[in-house]
Parts: C-alpha cells; structure tokens; sequence
C-alpha cells in the first residue's frame, strides 16, 4: 500500500483592513501496490483535484457532492455578504485612507492610471472603494490576484 498526501490552502482578505481568513483541507488515502505510473499519476491529480474543489465550494458557499464533485449553490448565513469581484456589499466599510495613499503609491509604481483603477471597480473616485475592493485592488497591483 501507498500513501498519498494531499492539501490545498487558500487566503482570501477578510472584512476588517489588513486581515485575511485562511481555508484548508487535506486528505490521507490508500493507494493499491502495483498501479502504472500513469494510473498513479491520474490518482493523484483526481485527489489533488477534489481537496481543491472542496477548499473552493466551501470558500464560495457551495457544497460538493461526494463522488460526484459537481458544486450545488448554498448560501450559508457567513457567505451572504461576501463580495462579488469589483462589487461592493452594503455592509462593506469604505477603504481607509491609508489604503487609498497604499493603493495610489503602488499604482504610481506599476504604471497604472487612477482612471485604470476607478474603471476596473467602476467607483467615481478611489474615495468610493470600499475595504474589500481597495484591498482587491492592492493585491492586484501586487501581483497576488488570481
């Protein structure tokens, strides 16, 4: 018997400034002696696979159905207000200055314009961003969105 390993972690920015909440799965399964290394290979994408598709349902408020790893829509209390990309949920604070001046250095670095920034979260001003948004936006102009 072979033992396989697998773990998959995610942060996402959470609701206050400059916090994030962090999901994690793993998993621990028995593999037969004997497979290809093309039949290993597939198992542990496939297992790779379902702790990914887990960590993702659950981050998105989804649950999977085992076997099956099809996602059917939920929305659980915690999940309600959580922000579509570039959308701003009524409970969400307005970005700090601190995070506006942060966001317009690191905008003044990577060469994007403000008109670039206020299109892309469709705001009027950077003043109109929330926290989420605003921190969206510094993780882009990091590097860091996906």
């Amino acid at each position: 018997m072979l033992k396989l390993n697998a773990s998959y972690s995610k942060k996402v920015p959470a609701d206050t400034e400059y916090s994030s909440q962090s999901y994690h799965a793993s998993i621990e399964v028995e593999l037969p002696d004997g497979l290809t290394p093309e039949q290993l290979n597939a198992r542990i994408h496939e297992t790779f696979a379902m702790v990914r598709d887990s960590v993702e349902a659950e981050l998105h408020g989804e649950t999977v159905n085992a076997g099956q790893m099809t996602s059917v829509p939920q929305q659980p209390a915690q999940q309600q207000n959580k922000p579509a990309y570039g959308k701003k949920p009524a409970t969400d604070a307005p970005a700090s200055p601190k995070q506006i001046k942060f966001l317009l250095d690191l905008a003044r670095q990577s060469g994007y314009t403000i008109e670039q920034l206020k299109a892309r979260f469709n705001v009027a001003a950077l003043e109109d961003l929330s926290r989420t948004q605003c921190s969206r936006a510094i993780d882009l102009l990091n590097g860091k969105a996906a």
